[in-house]
């Protein structure tokens, strides 16, 4: 096979220009970089060993006797981890912070400190980034169900934009059921939103909101192409609410659940048929164990905790497949990072970590013309012209690749929807090593047995305009 002999296609017409268009805002490329983050779920439903309460729950049992934010910070930063994201209130209304609106929070445990605070305070010694987790759906308020519910929520939301620091993320779930009395709640996201874009607005709101999208699973699944351009009427929060969970019942059934009638969100075939569309990565967001929060029991203890292997396996997935990767980490009942998860962290992160610790250095890269001509560009770094085919990358040597990453310049959009992978063989021969179909934010190719060779092909088969490569690493 020669690299003249495959043709590439720049689609310059009036609908790939459309999706070409949009494009992701300053805060969505920002939140792009950092790739992997954690959850933080701990609350009452960690002292009752649950994993949702319904409101009633006695507060004083909340007395966490050794907890530590600052351990949680320095095991998540050895992770390679880039922020936390903390339920300051889950389902049940119970608040870890010190909010003016209700009793039914931390300050008022023989605990009596806000967790979110402190927290807050460890993140900057760690460097770490802050999100905050605040749900909607409350049980435990009685206003929750009438208008005087959104001027509660709007009260604590803009407790926690004023007093906690710089916010990197608003993470809203679409859980949604009836409070106390029975009700259902009309929430005014539009007013929430306002308020976070006031206090925050490089932040982005997640999942119900604008920035980031929901991967449609709790089990840390993509899909085989992840677009990040999609069509805006899939992405309603009702939509999203509608998918979510409705009961405690359903934990399981999220981890495994991936609806293969959306397996295709942002083809060409797909995006055709709607007339706006929108710039939203995805996250995966999946949790250590099954449950979200802290259980002591056999049946977690013996069958449910996620191998480090099998978190490897979702990071490679995620990162490496155009997604952010949200790993939930739930404190045990003392307040700490418990050693037995800490024990697969730590192999979790020399399993992601080994991989690229040896990369090639001196990689030549230039462009291949349609006339089998080459031209260098910068290092990491290739745009290609109409009608050019690929990027070269020739090795100072022969070596044994194992491991290629790719990352699309998405402030130009993401325009790449094929590709091919091709190594040179002892004739000056090239052969396929991997197809694929996007890049976006991060592309990560493990190739299965050894590929020796010198020069490696990157072929642009597709595209919906001038592709442009802003990263491309390779790894022996």
């Amino acid at each position: 096979m020669k690299i003249t002999d495959i043709k590439s296609i720049f689609d310059y017409s009036d609908e790939a220009q459309r999706y070409i268009s949009v494009t992701p805002s300053a805060r969505q490329l920002e939140f792009m970089k950092l790739e992997y983050y954690n959850f933080i779920h701990f609350g009452v439903n960690t002292m009752n060993n649950r994993e949702w309460g319904n409101g009633k729950e006695d507060i004083s049992q909340f007395n966490p006797k050794k907890l530590d934010t600052d351990q949680w910070c320095s095991v998540l930063k050895a992770t390679g981890s880039k922020g936390i994201i903390i339920t300051a209130k889950h389902h049940d209304g119970f608040c870890l912070f010190n909010t003016k609106l209700t009793s039914h929070n931390v300050m008022n445990t023989p605990f009596g400190k806000d967790i979110v605070k402190m927290l807050s305070e460890s993140c900057k010694r760690y460097g770490l980034k802050l999100g905050i987790y605040l749900s909607p759906w409350d049980r435990h308020e009685k206003s929750y169900g009438t208008d005087k519910y959104n001027d509660f929520f709007v009260g604590q939301l803009t407790e926690l934009c004023e007093n906690y620091g710089e916010i990197f993320c608003f993470w809203f779930d679409g859980a949604c059921g009836e409070g106390q009395n029975g009700r259902k709640q009309v929430y005014d996201w539009d007013r929430y939103y306002a308020v976070i874009r006031k206090y925050h607005p490089d932040a982005v709101i997640s999942i119900c909101g604008p920035d980031v999208r929901w991967i449609g699973n709790e089990g840390g699944r993509v899909r085989k192409s992840e677009w990040s351009i999609v069509p805006g009427e899939k992405e309603s929060n009702e939509a999203v609410a509608e998918n979510s969970q409705t009961d405690e019942a359903q934990t399981k059934h999220m981890a495994e659940r991936l609806d293969e009638t959306a397996e295709d969100l942002g083809s060409g075939a797909v995006l055709r048929k709607y007339d706006k569309l929108i710039f939203k990565p995805a996250e995966a967001d999946v949790s250590i164990n099954l449950g979200w929060f802290w259980h002591n029991n056999l049946y977690y203890l013996l069958k449910k905790q996620r191998t480090a292997r099998d978190l490897a396996e979702i990071y490679f997935n995620t990162v490496g497949g155009n997604a952010s990767m949200l790993l939930n980490v739930p404190p045990d009942k003392d307040g700490l990072i418990n050693k037995r998860e800490i024990r697969t962290l730590e192999k979790f992160t020399r399993l992601i970590t080994e991989p690229f610790s040896n990369e090639i250095s001196d990689v030549k890269i230039s462009v291949c013309t349609d006339e089998g001509k080459a031209r260098e560009t910068e290092a990491n770094y290739a745009a290609l012209s109409k009608g050019e085919k690929g990027v070269i990358l020739t090795l100072p040597e022969k070596k044994e690749i194992k491991l290629i990453s790719l990352r699309e310049e998405l402030s130009f959009s993401q325009r790449i929807e094929e590709y091919r992978v091709l190594a040179k063989n002892e004739k000056g021969d090239y052969y396929c090593i991997y197809d694929g179909t996007v890049i976006g934010s991060r592309k990560l190719i493990r190739l299965r047995g050894a590929i020796n060779t010198d020069e490696i092909a990157i072929i642009i088969s597709r595209s919906r305009s001038t592709p442009v490569l802003r990263d491309i690493r390779i790894y022996g």
